[in-house]
């Protein structure tokens, strides 16, 4: 046994969240794909066949009530909020993450107010993100302009309406320095939005302690809620009376069955809401957010780092010099929870580490991309994917 290989064992041993791992239906392939689709938790296939067979089958239309179904997307905000540093009230369930930062951006522009023109956009931002703020631009007539984050300080003026950034780098796993850069879009009057997808589940976020004005994040990663599962939406509890959704739909209404033509927003993040809640998928996330009982953000951030520090570790020592080359940040306070490496055939690579057991993702046009979730992913998970991975590209 190599020496890396002992280690693991060691660190595994000494892990507080080991036995998490049967939390999930897993088996011996390694799976570094969680920042894309999150595993399996095991008890969410008897919840979806109860709320299939009992809430839908036999008791139907008074599953509404009596199965909680029309107050789900509140409930469901309330689970996911601690893990996002959130006090209960102020996040609401469903949508996709495109369509809550649409709603999130256009509230943004109308609650900065007529004298300000102009949206920041992180220019290398998930594409859906960029489409959206174009669209909320063209919608609300203001100029949008793209800047890096690093860029953020500067680009901020009296002209700037709202700033739409990522924690996370999705493609290098670059996290962004979330108080600062809120702070700064606050001294300059704007407000902030937070697309949180690559860091909800996998790292403190503190938005109730660093002020941000309106979050949005998916469900289907880190928070492991399953393919398509909804999105949520945050709203700062003291901007709720001032959030004008661009969709006001009948479930955001004070009152959604008096059916009257005339919308009258409902109070809190209610708002956020649009039409009929997606109930299959809501109730499949909410079993799986179970699986966050009694663990510790604090915790998981603390493995996280661990494991990313071990995977560059063993990769260095495993894949030949010059072979790969990371691009995720070393420095702790700029690492979200995944390594990204540049390797010119990636495409090849990947596809041959997922015939060998180990799998990550490929991001055009060269980079190996690896998630790391602390919930299920061991240190003998990291010290077997770094030693095909060098394995392979030295084949």
């Amino acid at each position: 046994m190599s020496e890396l290989a002992s280690r693991a064992m060691e660190l595994d041993s000494a892990d507080e969240l080991a036995g998490l791992r049967g939390r999930f239906v897993l088996d011996d392939v390694v799976y570094l794909d969680g920042n894309s689709l999150g595993a399996l938790p095991a008890n969410v296939p008897g919840r979806v066949e109860d709320v299939v067979r009992r809430q839908w089958g036999e008791l139907r239309i008074r599953s509404w009530d009596e199965s909680g179904w029309w107050t789900a997307p509140e409930r469901i905000g309330d689970r996911i909020a601690p893990l996002v540093g959130a006090a209960a009230g102020q996040i609401v369930v469903g949508d996709s993450t495109s369509v809550n930062v649409f709603k999130a951006l256009v509230a943004a522009v109308r609650m900065a107010g007529e004298g300000r023109d102009e949206i920041l956009v992180d220019a290398t931002t998930f594409p859906t993100d960029g489409y959206i703020a174009e669209s909320a631009a063209r919608m609300t007539g203001r100029t949008l302009r793209p800047v890096t984050p690093a860029e953020v300080g500067s680009a901020l003026s009296g002209r700037t309406a709202a700033v739409l950034l990522n924690h996370v780098d999705y493609r290098t796993g670059r996290l962004y320095d979330l108080p600062s850069l809120t702070a700064a879009v606050h001294a300059a009057g704007a407000i902030a939005v937070w697309d949180l997808c690559h860091s909800a589940g996998a790292l403190p976020v503190g938005l109730d302690e660093h002020g941000v004005d309106l979050a949005v994040g998916c469900t289907y990663k880190y928070l492991n809620g399953g393919p398509g599962s909804p999105a949520y939406l945050y709203v700062r509890r003291d901007l709720q009376d001032r959030f004008d959704s661009p969709l006001p739909g009948w479930n955001s209404h004070a009152e959604p069955f008096g059916m009257r033509p005339g919308y009258e927003p409902a109070s809190g993040a209610v708002r956020g809401r649009v039409g009929t809640p997606d109930i299959l998928s809501m109730l499949a996330l909410e079993a799986a957010l179970e699986v966050w009982d009694g663990v510790s953000v604090e915790a998981v951030r603390a493995k996280s780092l661990a494991l990313t520090d071990f995977f560059l570790e063993c990769v260095d020592a495993y894949t030949p010099a010059g072979r790969v080359d990371s691009v995720t940040p070393a420095a702790h306070a700029e690492r979200g929870s995944q390594v990204a490496l540049r390797c010119d055939d990636a495409g090849d690579v990947m596809k041959r580490l997922v015939e060998r057991g180990v799998v990550g993702d490929f991001r055009h046009p060269d980079v190996l991309r690896f998630g790391f979730t602390p919930l299920y992913v061991g240190f003998a998970d990291v010290e077997r994917a770094a030693r095909v991975l060098g394995e392979t590209v030295a084949g």
